[in-house]
């Protein structure tokens, strides 16, 4: 993907020229929200979906936003759609997804009309406006996310944080952080809301309940939601977004992430065969970054993805290497005699069975915790090329993370031998930072500080460690996004993937004077 950011050298405030790079490629990038409704075919009704429901109208549980009605009457409406629904498509048979939620929308517009004349009769009468948001109201409830959707659909939120029925606080990418109405009437309420998703967009039977008080899963669009009951005051739920599924390092390029050096250097080291980790903090842009360096794996190619809660997707992007998905499942809240939840398969579970589909790679979307060994040992004895994401605060730091994860696997495992598999299995490490300044009028700055090369065993047993990209400058001159900084020592291997090693020498990366001989991605 061609890179569209202008050429030419970076003015004397760094931090200036990176808010203005990101701006400018957010304005051009920016995705349209995920469409929330499928709009009845013309032959079956002449009525077509309404919009959906604008964020500044998020109905809370008293009836308050632009709905003209308490959502109790909403959850009413969505009842009597569901049970004609089921006696329909007891007729019918077994429907696909997409013709089920067809006839689920006929449906609610049949009976929303049906309710808006009786509303009308005893009530001041409801607008054409009025009444599709109603209609939205219980589509969404019935199919999608109820009251949440209208913040799912907006392409800007990041994080959406729920602790009973306190208002809401939603966490933007483009802007300070907003305090909405709350959600539910009562902290029961959201408990209520939560099952009801956990039933209908879960990924087995889960609950949020005493015997299970933690729920993690993630939601039909992608978004991860973790929740918490009982074992906190009130109930806690958290909801990450994923706003970009298809990424590429050309978009990282446009939206600042990293120069297009840097997305040529990870590129080559992607196809060749280069083992990667990629850390950051939390939020940081490390499962984005794993995403898109994945679209450099040659297409067709069989690899294997190992994640908590489906994150990467790339089992549904076509052109793409062959993938086969595996995800953790989480058990049902009983446990049985050694402890473990009942029905539960951790990722460390899975990954014996993973290395047994001849596989050519294993991309793990996030190490946490025991499969961490697994995941070297894949790296040492595979063909090479396997990546995952690890939570670390510094790209040195990443290397005592996985140390402890190895001691806390409970294998008898040293820190002499944590050390050697680290040294042995890992080539490069990438580290993603994220400055937020929404705060101060500003945006999220995510981009690549630093890209070390593990070359070895060193002092002490440690790997040993080069820094191949680096922040430029010292004190108030300091670039924090990196650049070329030393030519690693398999810059040969590089180069058979289609790296030069001259563009290296420019100091300053692409962010001053490109090299004319870097080639757009």
């Amino acid at each position: 993907m061609a890179d569209t950011l202008p050429r030419g050298t970076a003015p004397r405030d760094p931090n200036e020229h990176l808010r203005a790079r990101f701006e400018q490629a957010l304005q051009q990038s920016r995705p349209a929200p995920p469409p929330t409704l499928l709009p009845p075919p013309p032959a079956r009704s002449g009525t077509s979906g309404p919009a959906a429901l604008p964020v500044a109208a998020l109905p809370t549980g008293g009836g308050a936003g632009l709905l003209p009605v308490d959502f109790t009457v909403i959850g009413e409406l969505r009842g009597q759609v569901a049970t004609q629904l089921a006696a329909r498509t007891a007729e019918a048979g077994a429907l696909e997804v997409e013709d089920r939620e067809q006839l689920g929308w006929q449906l609610v517009v049949e009976t929303v009309a049906r309710w808006g004349t009786d509303y009308a009769a005893t009530t001041k009468p409801l607008s054409k406006a009025q009444e599709s948001e109603v209609a939205q109201a219980v589509f969404d409830d019935l199919f999608r996310a109820g009251r949440l959707q209208p913040l799912l659909n907006d392409p800007g939120v990041e994080d959406i944080r729920i602790c009973g029925n306190d208002p809401v606080e939603v966490i933007y990418q483009d802007r300070p952080r907003a305090v909405l109405p709350p959600l539910v009437a009562t902290d029961a309420d959201l408990v209520t809301l939560i099952n009801q998703l956990a039933r209908t967009q879960g990924q087995g039977e889960r609950t949020l309940s005493p015997a299970g008080p933690t729920l993690n899963m993630r939601l039909v669009d992608g978004s991860r939601l973790a929740a918490a009951y009982l074992v906190t005051p009130r109930p806690q739920v958290v909801i990450r977004k994923h706003r970009l599924r298809s990424t590429h390092l050309g978009d990282l390029v446009g939206w600042g992430t990293l120069d297009s050096v840097l997305a040529q250097f990870l590129a080559s080291a992607v196809r060749a065969r280069k083992n990667i980790f990629v850390v950051g903090g939390q939020g940081a842009g490390k499962t984005s970054l794993l995403r898109a360096m994945s679209r450099e794996i040659a297409p067709g190619e069989r690899i294997g993805t190992l994640e908590s809660e489906f994150e990467l997707w790339l089992h549904e992007l076509e052109g793409g290497p062959q993938v086969v998905p595996f995800e953790e499942r989480e058990g049902n809240g009983e446990r049985d005699a050694q402890g473990r939840l009942l029905g539960q398969i951790s990722m460390a579970d899975l990954f014996p069975q993973l290395l047994r589909m001849s596989l050519r790679r294993v991309i793990v979307g996030e190490v946490r915790s025991v499969e961490v060994v697994p995941m070297l040992h894949a790296m040492n004895e595979g063909e090479g090329g396997s990546m995952c994401t690890l939570h670390a605060r510094t790209a040195r730091s990443a290397i005592d993370r996985v140390v402890t994860l190895c001691l806390e696997s409970g294998i008898g495992m040293t820190t002499e031998l944590a050390y050697r598999l680290i040294a042995q299995a890992v080539d490069f490490i990438v580290y993603i930072r994220q400055v937020d300044e929404t705060e101060i009028g500003g945006v999220k700055h995510r981009f690549v500080e630093e890209v070390l090369e593990v070359t070895g065993i060193g002092e002490g047993g440690r790997p040993a460690v080069q820094r191949i990209f680096a922040p430029r400058g010292d004190g108030e001159a300091r670039d924090p996004r990196g650049v070329p900084h030393t030519t690693p020592l398999c810059i040969d291997d590089l180069e058979r993937a289609g790296f030069n090693r001259q563009w290296l020498h420019n100091p300053a990366g692409a962010w001053g004077p490109k090299p004319q001989t870097v080639r757009p991605l």
